[in-house]
């Protein structure tokens, strides 16, 4: 897939993970979360369609800010982020931290989804779940969402409160 739905593209953003990111914010979302931050980001067919080569431009228009995958969740367009992001690696030294509501078992149980987990540097799983809301967490809104890192030497964007998990 060469294009992704986007609902906004937010540029020098620091909400979005440590440091200065671009936050590339797509549509649809099944989980649904009571509380969500961004409901309006819930239609499959929201947004519009953006391609690749022009989200591109604008990552590689800024060359201090790292990259974020939002929404929405990343995951359910798969394919598109994944090519994004293997974009993203082979032509920048930029770092990828990705938001979802799968955990990551959920994620390496099925190969489809799991495509993406080799080119992201972060991953924040886990639903949003409001009766457990905590304000002063760092970038997640409720503790049974992990910050984890997916390669052996951890990104210089590291955050407090995280795990650390390889890939073979």
């Amino acid at each position: 897939m060469d294009r992704i739905r986007v609902l906004n593209i937010l540029e020098q953003t620091m909400a979005d993970g440590p440091g200065f990111r671009t936050a590339i914010y797509c549509a649809g979302c099944l989980h649904r979360c009571k509380g969500c931050h961004n409901p309006q980001s819930w239609a499959m067919d929201g947004g519009r369609w953006m391609d690749i080569d022009d989200i591109m431009k604008v990552i590689k228009a800024d060359s201090m800010s790292n990259v974020t995958f939002s929404g929405g969740d990343p995951f359910y367009q798969v394919e598109g982020f994944t090519a994004l992001a293997k974009r993203i690696k082979k032509e920048t030294k930029k770092t990828i931290w990705c938001w979802t509501g799968f955990t990551l078992e959920e994620i390496e149980a099925d190969n489809r989804l799991a495509q993406l987990l080799p080119w992201i540097d972060v991953l924040v799983d886990g639903p949003f779940i409001l009766e457990q809301r905590d304000t002063q967490l760092l970038f997640r809104g409720s503790p049974n969402q992990r910050i984890i890192y997916l390669h052996s030497d951890p990104p210089d964007d590291t955050a407090p409160g995280t795990i650390k998990i390889t890939f073979k």
